[in-house]
C-alpha cells in the first residue's frame, strides 16, 4: 500500500487498523544458552563443592554471565541446585611390573574380603601374606576393620616376624588412610598402590584369596566369629605347612623359605 498509494506508513497502518509499533517489530534474535551450560559443566566438574554464585563470578570474570537470573534458571534447569556427591579422586597410580622379591619379609601383600554369618551379618577378613614364598602372615576378621586395625596387625606382625621393605594394597578406603600412610613413613615402609580396577597387579593375594575363599568361606556355614577364627587358624597352619604350592615347585611355603635361606 505504501508503495502502490505512496502514502507513509502513519497513513498505511491507520488504513489497515494494524498497530505501527507491531508493523516496525524486528524480533530480537534469540541467544542460545550453549555457552553457560558449556561453561556451568565445566565450572561443577573441576570444582564439585562450589555452589551457584561462586560459579556466577567465576563465569563472569569468563565473559560467560551477564545475568545472573538467566545463568540461575540454566542452573538450574541442570539440576545444579541438588546437593552433588563429590566423586573421590584417587592419585595416578603408575603402573608397574609385579615385583617378585627374592627374600622373606621383602614385599607383603594386604587385601580385604567379605563373607557373612549363618544370620546374615556381614564381616570382613583382612589377609595378608609374604610374597616370597606366599606364607599366610595373618587372617584377621570383624565386622568392621578401619586403618587403625591394620595398623595394630602390621605391629602384631612386627614383634612376631618383624616389618618389610614394602606393602602392595590396593586402592581401599583404610589402605589411602593418611593414617596408614605417617605409620608406614615412620617405620621406612614403601607402601605401593596398584592401579584402579588392575587386581592383576596384586596378583599373589588375589590368587590366595580365591583359594581360601573356596576352601574356606563357601565350604563352611559359620555362626559365630568366633568359629570363623578357629577355623581360619586351622586354615593358616594347613596352608603354610602342609599344602605344595606349583609356584614353588611343589613345597609348601615354610619349606620353600628353609630352603632358600640356608
Amino acid at each position: 500500500m505504501m508503495q502502490e498509494h505512496r502514502i507513509s506508513a502513519r497513513k498505511a497502518c491507520n488504513a489497515v487498523k494494524i498497530d505501527r509499533k507491531k508493523w516496525s517489530y524486528k524480533p530480537v534474535r534469540k541467544r542460545t544458552d550453549d555457552n553457560v551450560i558449556e561453561g556451568l559443566t565445566a565450572m561443577t566438574e573441576k570444582h564439585p563443592s562450589i555452589g551457584f554464585w561462586q560459579c556466577y563470578f567465576r563465569l563472569r570474570k569468563q565473559g560467560l554471565a551477564d545475568n545472573h537470573k538467566r545463568m540461575y534458571r540454566i542452573y538450574t534447569s541442570m539440576k545444579l541446585n541438588i546437593r552433588r556427591r563429590a566423586k573421590k579422586r584417587l592419585p595416578a597410580r603408575v603402573k608397574q611390573m609385579l615385583y617378585q622379591p627374592e627374600a622373606p619379609n621383602k614385599v607383603w601383600s594386604i587385601d580385604f574380603m567379605t563373607d557373612s554369618l549363618w544370620h546374615g551379618r556381614t564381616f570382613r577378613t583382612l589377609n595378608v601374606i609374604d610374597d616370597f614364598n606366599r606364607r599366610v602372615l595373618a587372617i584377621e576378621a570383624d565386622t568392621s576393620l578401619p586403618a587403625l586395625r591394620v595398623i595394630r596387625v602390621l605391629e602384631r606382625l612386627k614383634q612376631s616376624r618383624g616389618l618389610p621393605e614394602m606393602i602392595r594394597v590396593d586402592n581401599g578406603p583404610e589402605f589411602i588412610s593418611a593414617k596408614l600412610d605417617i605409620w608406614c613413613k615412620d617405620h621406612h615402609i614403601k607402601l605401593v598402590f596398584i592401579q584402579p580396577g588392575e587386581p592383576t597387579e596384586n596378583a599373589y593375594i588375589e590368587r590366595f584369596n580365591g583359594s581360601f575363599r573356596r576352601e574356606l568361606l563357601n565350604a563352611y556355614v559359620f555362626r559365630s566369629l568366633k568359629e570363623f577364627r578357629e577355623l581360619a587358624e586351622e586354615y593358616i597352619q594347613d596352608y603354610n605347612n602342609h599344602r605344595p604350592h606349583k609356584a614353588l615347585n611343589y613345597l609348601t611355603p615354610v619349606e620353600y623359605e628353609q630352603l632358600e635361606t640356608r
